[in-house]
């Protein structure tokens, strides 16, 4: 009899304890999509962040930049600027970014400011434009022009500052080479020699045309943008910087860098851009 009870009162227990697993484990499911879907939501792609030099430069100048992005988890294209003209470099940028999914961070740096700025027009995946050192050109304005008097570039004789190929008098395709002593003494302020004798040597012309064309319609009427200003730039003059930043209502950051600020300080641009990305849902 005693040995009936027991048999009894364990089948009872087991049902108990089974009963009490598969409650605890519908209660674990009723959590489990609110826990993914907070999961998801922290885990939130990212978005592309597509980097456009400007002339007598490469993608490499955006190394240091590039390094720190990637270490901060960010999906970072740098891009050829054809530095031809403004119209054609700024539809071969179009080109790529249509090509991205989800959303972008477009950067330029000096003349890839306007090239960005035409580039993004209507572009629903840009969500956020960035200027290092950059042209933030209205419609209407060339890049010479937005430089104004006070800029290294500007001079009575062009020669001084350029070196142009072919020889001769300036056409539309006119390649347009630094001297040496506009990059030492004006354009890469702020980095060593070695720096500079490397900036020198492996600078890619920008055509006459791209720096004389006109801009069309900027993106930066209908897109939030981020001003990085150079307070030493001799290229692009800081007050004429302050000029564009203000009328595209850019969030503006200025740092005590040159023209070249993205190579020297590469932490404090690499923040900037970051700062437009967070901005990005």
């Amino acid at each position: 009899m005693t040995s009936s009870l027991e048999q009894v009162t364990g089948r009872v227990r087991r049902r108990i304890s089974t009963a009490a697993v598969l409650v605890a484990a519908l209660a674990l499911a009723s959590l489990t999509p609110s826990l993914s879907a907070d999961a998801q939501g922290s885990r939130a792609p990212k978005p592309t962040i597509v980097l456009v030099h400007g002339a007598w430069a490469d993608a490499s100048s955006w190394q240091r930049v590039i390094e720190q992005l990637l270490d901060d988890g960010y999906p970072v294209r740098a891009i050829p600027n054809p530095l031809r003209s403004l119209a054609g470099d700024a539809a071969s940028v179009r080109a790529f970014v249509q090509t991205i999914p989800g959303p972008v961070v477009l950067v330029g740096h000096s003349y890839g400011g306007a090239v960005v700025t035409n580039a993004a027009t209507g572009l629903p995946n840009v969500k956020a434009l960035v200027y290092v050192n950059a042209f933030a050109l209205d419609e209407g304005e060339t890049a010479l022009q937005m430089a104004g008097p006070d800029s290294a570039l500007s001079v009575p004789d062009p020669t001084t500052v350029f070196d142009f190929v072919p020889a001769g008098p300036p056409t539309p395709t006119t390649d347009l080479f630094l001297k040496r002593s506009t990059v030492f003494t004006s354009f890469a302020t702020g980095l060593d020699n070695d720096e500079k004798a490397m900036v020198y040597a492996t600078q890619r012309p920008g055509a006459f045309g791209g720096l004389a064309d006109q801009s069309a319609t900027p993106a930066w009427r209908t897109i939030p943008s981020w001003y990085l200003i150079g307070t030493g730039d001799k290229i692009i003059p800081p007050t004429v910087q302050r000029t564009m930043a203000k009328r595209a209502g850019s969030d503006v950051t200025e740092f005590d860098e040159g023209h070249l600020g993205l190579i020297s300080d590469a932490k404090t641009t690499t923040r900037v851009i970051e700062k437009a990305a967070r901005s990005v849902h």
